[in-house]
């Protein structure tokens, strides 16, 4: 009788002591070779760029904001909330994805001070994800590792849906402030924060707590939810757009494998969503080479495009290979979309996907 193993996507599970066991944990990942000048050029950083969409993004907050206070009360103020709310709870997702790398700008500080804004609005602890997301780049959907899969298998249709309001991600938001606020930092936390900067993730939380206190006790002073339409619930209503597009970066591909094009997704998007997302749909070219900046991922996808899948011409191209993938994974968990690639490519690097088809604990 065969024994059928189960993803155990736990950080202190048997799928990440197995993982950790066979070399899958830290691997050294599959990247197409790119002469050392032209990677050079395209690492360099620039505070240009970052600065003009800074501006736009903030700007633009600013201004659809002061719209919708001004027409609250009526209903021509709710496009005005719709488009605050993507600002808020959609683009400060790639602000501080990319902030956190420190490439978005050259200067130091204001790489920084953007991450730390766009991490509040995403409601995302500044140093608890910085250190998340180091992991998920050294086991990029490596079960049991990464601490940022979103789909697990087989998956959540039913939580899908909810994050698209927000609601889970906010929950649990909320329940780790609270947590880390009262001084405790969790087991699966301390795997990946090192000690010494566990107490500023106290701090932040804290800090972040008695700027939602103030807020709440201000819309209960008023009567009005006014001031929570510009803090806090923004995260719910503007989250639809980071949802949209962050599915597309690994759903339905291949988990437990060290090369990036089979378990990442290039997507072509129109200019405004690219600007929201930061040219974050460059993901496969992201994951191989995570310190070239944002506003340098398209000439990087052009210089190794000989070697990659042909990226989605769009959203609805992605969705509609992704979607039929998740329903197939609700009977056979271990299914997962293998791209085609160009016949100048070299070979998938897959070795580990046979040996680790579905990690772990029975």
């Amino acid at each position: 009788m065969t024994t059928i193993i189960k993803r155990d996507y736990d950080l202190l599970g048997a799928s990440g002591k197995l993982a950790v066991e066979t070399g899958l944990a830290a691997a050294e990942w599959y990247h197409t070779d790119v002469v050392r000048k032209d990677m050079k050029a395209l690492m360099q950083r620039s505070d240009a760029p970052a600065i003009r969409d800074t501006i736009i993004w903030l700007g633009g907050m600013l201004v659809f904001a002061a719209l919708g206070v001004y027409l609250w009360g009526s209903w021509v103020c709710i496009p005005f909330f719709l488009a605050y709310g993507v600002l808020y709870g959609s683009a400060s997702d790639s602000r501080w994805h990319e902030c956190g790398h420190g490439t978005a700008f050259k200067t130091r500080w204001m790489n920084d001070a953007v991450y730390q804004i766009a991490c509040f609005m995403i409601m995302r602890n500044p140093v608890t994800w910085r250190w998340s997301h180091a992991r998920h780049h050294t086991d990029t959907v490596i079960v049991g590792r990464d601490p940022e899969i979103s789909v697990m298998r087989p998956p959540d249709l039913f939580r899908l849906v909810l994050n698209f309001f927000g609601v889970l991600d906010a929950w649990h938001a909320v329940v780790d402030m609270l947590r880390n606020a009262s001084g405790v930092v969790s087991t699966a936390e301390r795997t990946f924060i090192p000690e010494m900067e566990q107490p500023k993730a106290i701090r932040i939380a804290r800090i972040w707590l008695a700027i939602y206190i103030v807020t709440i006790a201000t819309t209960i002073a008023t009567g009005s939810v006014l001031p929570l339409m510009l803090i806090g619930l923004p995260r719910l209503y503007g989250a639809w757009h980071h949802v949209l597009t962050g599915l597309l970066q690994h759903g339905g591909l291949a988990d437990n494998v060290i090369d990036h094009r089979l378990n990442s997704r290039t997507v072509m998007m129109n200019p405004i969503s690219r600007f929201i997302y930061w040219n974050m749909n460059y993901h496969v070219e992201h994951h191989m080479f995570p310190m070239v900046p944002y506003h340098a991922l398209p000439k990087l996808h052009a210089m190794i495009k000989h070697d990659l899948p042909a990226p989605n011409p769009s959203m609805w191209s992605g969705y509609r290979e992704m979607i039929p993938a998740f329903l197939r994974q609700l009977r056979n968990e271990d299914y997962f979309l293998k791209r085609e690639l160009p016949p100048t490519a070299r070979p998938y690097r897959e070795e580990f996907h046979s040996e680790l088809p579905a990690a772990a604990a029975q």
